[in-house]
């Protein structure tokens, strides 16, 4: 509800996704010269359970990606990444969504990478001056997409709670209550870019250990975001998930905008991993057997930039 009226959220409408994917590639289509055609899509889901409940995994990013590639394929088009990615977004941009993007450049590049958001404010702007080629072409301000290569001890280990939890809602609220907390918001995002910024480089450096002291580092930033705006990131059964996984060695925190669904766990290899499911089934947390995919074909990385003119 908004101002006591119902309303209802397109944004959580995973078609819609589809269909503006399918909009803005058919541009993308049509300014190269190629005449539309007539296609069949079917599209299949295994990021929900057999009730219908969904992970938690970015199934709107993926359900994206995966739109947007089928369709340049059956237009004889190379999916390249940074092509890929950006198409993608630009449909995220028409209905107006307010994530970061960050699953949208892990279903396209696979793998583990170091991200961040583009000017969002910048490229509204663009796209009212340039055709749709030539924003795909343009350098994207901020946006950094950068391979990053796990060390060989490192395990990533999920737990689901069951309760699926909407990104788009929880930022909605973060957002209503930013400007009555404009200093600490400001202090906490700087934090958080040190944080992001020392585990990219334990990651360059293979090491295991600061790469958990930053996973407990953004665990404890966004308790303290929670504290400010009371708006729940870690609700009790994600703070289970995390304290059972410290208890048995590994470092975990909620995942995506969090307010349910999953948390992470990085551990090392070496440690056993069947205690720590044993305790999360108990208290109602499922392990949700899954790996890192990397796809075979390599990506050229896009740095970080500031903003352009």
């Amino acid at each position: 509800r908004e101002e006591d009226q119902l309303v209802i959220d397109q944004r959580e409408n995973p078609f819609l996704y589809i269909t503006e994917a399918v909009k803005v590639t058919e541009r993308f289509i049509k300014e190269s010269g190629i005449p539309l055609s007539y296609f069949h899509l079917s599209v299949k889901s295994e990021l929900d359970n057999a009730s219908g409940k969904k992970y938690g995994l970015g199934s709107s990013g993926a359900v994206t990606v995966a739109t947007i590639k089928a369709l340049l394929k059956f237009y004889a088009i190379d999916p390249e990444f940074e092509l890929v990615y950006k198409l993608a977004s630009l449909a995220h941009l028409s209905v107006k969504s307010n994530g970061s993007f960050g699953d949208i450049a892990a279903s396209t590049y696979g793998g583990w990478i170091a991200y961040a958001c583009f000017d969002r404010e910048w490229i509204m702007e663009k796209a009212t001056e340039l055709t749709l080629t030539e924003l795909l072409k343009t350098e994207w301000p901020q946006l950094m997409i950068r391979p990053l290569t796990p060390p060989a001890n490192l395990r990533l280990v999920i737990g689901w709670t069951g309760s699926p939890a909407s990104t788009t809602h929880l930022v909605d609220r973060v957002n209503d209550v930013r400007g009555g907390i404009d200093d600490f918001y400001k202090t906490f995002l700087g934090a958080s870019k040190t944080c992001v910024n020392a585990m990219i480089a334990a990651f360059e450096k293979g090491d295991l250990q600061a790469i958990q002291a930053g996973i407990r580092e953004n665990r404890l930033l966004l308790q303290q975001l929670t504290a400010h705006t009371g708006v729940v990131i870690e609700t009790p059964p994600l703070t289970q998930l995390c304290d059972l996984a410290e208890k048995n060695l590994g470092a975990a925190k909620s995942s995506g905008a969090g307010g349910g669904d999953c948390g992470i766990v990085i551990i090392d290899r070496q440690s056993g991993i069947i205690p720590l499911i044993s305790e999360w089934e108990k208290v109602g947390i499922m392990n949700l057997p899954l790996h890192v995919f990397k796809y075979v074909r390599a990506a050229a990385p896009i740095e970080w930039k500031g903003a352009s003119e």
